[in-house]
């Protein structure tokens, strides 16, 4: 069976996160110099320019910060998965990032709500880190 979405172009900052989600961890770059998290992956640390960073397995624990409900697919790929959740996930340890809440009660989303990641395989290569709500 074919994989009929889009997927990430995966480059040199972002293949470690890409190697992490397919082994089943959510690893984001931590900065030696100013010791916080950031998220998406990228050359510089964005809080404090340096370029000291290494790759850290966070808990995959966060909350909803925003969401919204797609109830039209973002192409034919995704026709057959709608509703879905697409949120901005606050992790505990202080980025911000966005995935996909996977529920079968998507009105059962909240700002606020409690998540840990999950990991959907896409691909061979790909892994996806989604989210699912937690009590």
């Amino acid at each position: 069976m074919s994989y009929d979405k889009p997927l990430p172009v995966i480059d040199h900052d972002s293949a470690p996160y890409w190697e992490a989600a397919r082994q089943g961890r959510l690893d984001i770059p931590l900065c030696a110099d100013c010791g916080k998290h950031h998220f998406y992956p990228r050359a510089v640390c964005p809080h404090c320019f340096s370029d000291k960073l290494k790759f850290d397995t966070v808990s995959g624990r966060g909350t909803v910060h925003s969401y919204t409900i797609s109830r039209r697919p973002a192409g034919p790929g995704f026709a057959d998965e709608v509703p879905y959740v697409v949120a901005l996930i606050d992790l505990q340890e202080g980025p911000r990032m966005m995935s996909r809440v996977e529920t079968d009660d998507v009105d059962g989303v909240q700002i606020g709500s409690s998540v840990e990641v999950i990991f959907v395989k896409a691909t061979d290569e790909v892994t996806f880190p989604y989210f699912k709500l937690v009590d």
